[in-house]
């Protein structure tokens, strides 16, 4: 019999991203569930466990809550885990032009996914992490801050990627590729 693991979201393109990297995990089917969460404030680690320990609670039994966390270097790391309100307001253009001012444009897109299978087993986070710069918006802007993201090393935004390219480099790739490996070890919190 395989194990129920609730992925809280209500955004489909995150669930349809989430699919694709995980794929089939023998002994395990991931569902997915909108719940409305609070938007806590703090550090991304903590912000993430609080999420998941309420999702927990909400769903009485096994949940995934992700977090996204976009870290200009120029600013000390800001917008960080309140990326959702800046793109709300700025869109990616004013991403880019939040920096117009600095020389430095690189970024950290930081994603955080926190597991928890009961409320009394704790938390076990698995972080991603992608190094880029935030350049003038290019390619899909259907998907948050992605047009105007280019990753080291690549010429084109993740707005431009195929999405085959950029699930195999993204920050959310590189923390599900964590989760995976936890749960195919076996390994129990």
């Amino acid at each position: 019999m395989s194990k129920t693991i609730t992925f809280v979201t209500g955004n489909k393109n995150k669930l349809q991203e989430v699919m694709q990297i995980v794929g089939n995990i023998p002994g395990y089917e991931l569902t997915s569930a909108k719940l409305d969460l609070p938007e806590y404030q703090g550090e991304m680690d903590d912000i993430s466990r609080e999420k998941c320990l309420i999702a927990c609670k909400e769903v009485k039994g096994p949940v995934l809550v992700e977090d996204t966390s976009l870290c200009f270097n120029a600013l000390g790391g800001l917008p960080g885990p309140y990326i959702k309100w800046f793109l709300e307001k700025l869109k990616p253009e004013g991403l880019h032009k939040l920096l117009a001012g600095f020389e430095d444009k690189t970024a950290e897109a930081v994603c955080t996914f926190a597991y928890c299978e009961s409320e009394e087993s704790g938390v076990r986070l698995f972080r991603g992490v992608t190094e880029g710069e935030i350049v003038s918006p290019r390619g899909s802007q259907d998907f948050g801050w992605d047009a105007c993201f280019q990753p080291k090393d690549f010429d084109k935004t993740y707005g431009e990627m195929s999405k085959d390219l950029k699930n195999t480099i993204s920050h959310r790739y590189r923390s599900l590729e964590k989760f995976r490996q936890f749960l195919l070890t076996g390994e129990t919190l």
